[in-house]
């Protein structure tokens, strides 16, 4: 695979048509004749779409030298949109979802549950506005009415695990054996005030100075959705 031309065949294999391969990296046939007949090179927008589509290194695909395929011998998985382009996987982090609820007097631990699927976030969103670490990412739901207004029955939400310590926002807690998803309201002499958004709840109060077994902070909630 000494030309640029036999790199592309390769990784194009039984397909490799220039009809075809010009229509998958969005190059005109005039355009990719330059390449495929004439030893000529794409810009660098095309050279990471190829990479996009087929998982090659990039390196190896300009001077043909080290291995096609990072850590393998073969291309990895590719996933698409809904209109067939490209989309590039690690630009995603995946966070387990589990089929757990949490509202007032409902829910139960996450403990050794195993998710039921994994739900994917943009990693740029997750690294800069949430956390470095998503192992501590989790994702649940939202049962009931006490939050009714802010967080509706039914309402999707990621818990980050890392943010254990109260602050004013939406936590999930454990009480009990029960998860609850409240608002944390700091007060003055280490007091957190447990509100519920719905007035038929009442707000009770966690001695921050005095902890007990029967309370503990699951983490803080970063995002929610809703189905309308």
């Amino acid at each position: 695979m000494d030309t640029f031309k036999d790199r592309l065949a390769f990784l194009w294999k039984d397909e490799a048509r220039q009809a075809k391969i010009a229509a998958d990296i969005d190059m005109t046939i005039a355009g990719f004749s330059r390449i495929w007949n004439e030893g000529g090179l794409p810009k660098s927008e095309t050279l990471k779409k190829i990479k996009q589509l087929k998982g090659c290194n990039i390196d190896w695909l300009l001077t043909g030298e080290g291995s096609p395929f990072p850590d393998s011998e073969a291309p990895k998985a590719t996933a698409t949109d809904t209109l067939g382009n490209p989309v590039d996987i690690d630009e995603f982090v995946f966070v387990p979802r589990y089929d757990i609820q949490a509202a007032a007097g409902h829910g139960q631990l996450v403990g050794d549950e195993q998710p039921m699927f994994a739900m994917a976030f943009r990693r740029y969103w997750i690294e800069n506005y949430v956390t470095r670490d998503i192992k501590n990412l989790s994702v649940i739901s939202v049962k009931g009415d006490s939050m009714e207004g802010v967080l509706n029955d039914g309402d999707t939400i990621l818990i980050n695990h890392g943010q254990t310590t109260p602050r004013d926002g939406l936590y999930v807690l454990r009480l009990n054996e029960n998860l609850l998803v409240k608002r944390l309201q700091l007060i003055p002499g280490g007091i957190v005030n447990v509100i519920s958004a719905n007035e038929a709840y009442p707000t009770f109060e966690i001695d921050l100075k005095n902890p007990t077994d029967d309370v503990a902070i699951i983490g803080r909630v970063e995002w929610f959705g809703r189905s309308i």
